[in-house]
């Protein structure tokens, strides 16, 4: 698992409308103690527009923009923490945003185009570009290509989010990694203090 340079961890959740990423990466986070971050989220907090809203009045190439930039400054402002992300359908499709990810593990979660637009008419999410289902399916067709460039897919087809986090942290080692970090912390604060060294000058 790859470390930022203040030494934090992340893993990033890429794929279609109604993937699951948001569910999966919340659960995923829990169950590591890593913080979570929506990046759609994060756009609306910088832009202060809902992304319809900025669909309706921009255009998706501005919000396009204001994906990347926020993206890029996540990853540049690293808290130090060790952190899960969501992106949006569209941001791994974007060959810019791919880049800058290259160095970071990707997890492609897919399922059934049906699949995928039963879920979003359930949700009751507003979705700029989710409208017939044969464009729905057109679009997810187009960026296929760009979602199977992720480190590693995961099909989510009838698997509860408690099981496909258990497939990500054996993907990619992660509950050993979260059992050592805690084994060291104990470690560390269990060990006594030194002597105190410190002495009176004559």
């Amino acid at each position: 698992m790859l470390r930022s340079a203040m030494g934090a961890r992340a893993v990033f959740l890429v794929g279609f409308m109604g993937s699951g990423k948001n569910t999966v990466g919340q659960e995923l986070a829990r169950r590591l103690r890593w913080d979570f971050v929506d990046l759609d989220r994060e756009i609306e907090r910088r832009e202060q527009r809902t992304i319809p809203e900025i669909f309706r009045l921009h255009g998706e190439p501005v919000f396009r923009l204001a994906e990347t930039a926020a993206l890029h400054d996540l990853l540049d402002h690293s808290s130090g923490r060790n952190r899960v992300f969501a992106l949006g359908g569209g941001a791994f499709v974007e060959e810019r945003n791919r880049t800058l990810l290259r160095q970071w593990p990707t997890i492609f979660l897919d399922a059934p185009v049906e699949e995928l637009w039963r879920r979003c008419q359930c949700d009751g999410i507003e979705r700029p570009l989710q409208k017939s289902l044969a464009q729905f399916a057109l679009l997810r067709e187009e960026r296929l290509p760009s979602y199977r460039q992720a480190s590693i897919t995961i099909e989510t087809h009838s698997k509860d989010p408690a099981y496909i986090c258990s497939e990500i942290e054996s993907m990619l080692r992660l509950t050993e990694e979260s059992e050592s970090q805690a084994t060291n912390s104990v470690e560390q604060a269990n060990r006594p203090a030194p002597p105190n060294s410190s002495s009176t000058e004559s």
